[in-house]
């Protein structure tokens, strides 16, 4: 099985280096207050709402996720073929490029599922227990001997008619630059039978330039980000989900056909940002 590994990101002095136009001091207070309420309604609600069926936990796990990205100052944009994309139902396995912290609400604003994210994550103050109450998959980078489990678990998931979300390129990127989609995790969506959900984030101004004021990159602490994130003006974020793609017949193999469904969604997702 390939190694799903951490890769080197961007420069950060090269992709933090835009400055957007600031909210005043005042303005990023409320939308930190806003936020820490919106998160901790959330935690205190993920218990019995665990308890719905998923048709109306999907639709509170994607109002909720709205709420907070609009209490950051965050404006969604999101798109999607008929009958995929924002709201749909299924198990399958959807992979993004990986800018920011900010992409995880993003995705459940859009396709609610469980994530799989780095065991550092659970040390998060605050969002750290939430994500793993919503049954997030962890793996842990350090010890890559663990791997053909988490694969096995995510692909139980995919069986059970859940979306799992990854982002394969194994690391954050500014958005200028990316890596490349490693197709360990794949092997999830091959064993499990499932689509591939590819789906492309980029953010911008409100202007439409592009910028890299969440990118989530260097060394870069959580709250630092958070306050670059809440002091932007006119922040946007374009999530577009692609079509899906089935996973591939016997012929390739087990290693051919998971290198081949990452390739395939990389050049999806590339030729979108």
């Amino acid at each position: 099985m390939s190694v799903w590994l951490p890769t080197a990101t961007c420069r950060p002095e090269t992709c933090l280096a835009d400055v957007p136009p600031r909210v005043s001091h005042p303005r990023r207070a409320l939308r930190l207050t806003a936020c820490l309420a919106a998160v901790l309604a959330g935690v205190v609600l993920l218990p019995p709402v665990r308890l719905l069926p998923d048709r109306a936990r999907n639709r509170l796990a994607r109002f909720w996720a709205r709420v907070v990205l609009r209490t950051l100052g965050v404006t969604v944009h999101l798109a999607g073929p008929d009958g995929w994309g924002p709201g749909a139902d299924g198990g399958v396995l959807v992979v993004a490029n990986h800018v920011s912290w900010l992409d995880i609400p993003l995705l459940a604003a859009g396709q609610p599922g469980r994530s799989l994210a780095k065991t550092e994550v659970r040390k998060w103050p605050v969002l750290g227990p939430l994500i793993a109450l919503g049954g997030t998959v962890f793996l842990d980078r350090n010890r890559l001997r663990t791997l053909p489990d988490t694969v096995a678990t995510v692909a139980e998931v995919l069986r059970s008619g859940h979306p799992v979300i990854v982002f394969p390129e194994g690391s954050t990127w500014c958005g200028r630059e990316s890596g490349r989609f490693r197709p360990a995790l794949f092997q999830a969506a091959v064993e499990a039978g499932a689509d591939v959900q590819p789906v492309t984030i980029r953010y911008r101004l409100a202007d439409g330039r592009p910028t890299s004021v969440p990118a989530f990159i260097g060394d870069d602490g959580l709250l630092t980000s958070l306050a670059r994130v809440v002091a932007a003006r006119g922040l946007v974020a374009d999530v577009t989900f692609l079509p899906p793609i089935p996973p591939p017949g016997p012929r390739p193999g087990r290693a051919g056909a998971r290198r081949e469904l990452a390739r395939t969604a990389q050049a999806a997702v590339e030729g979108i940002r």
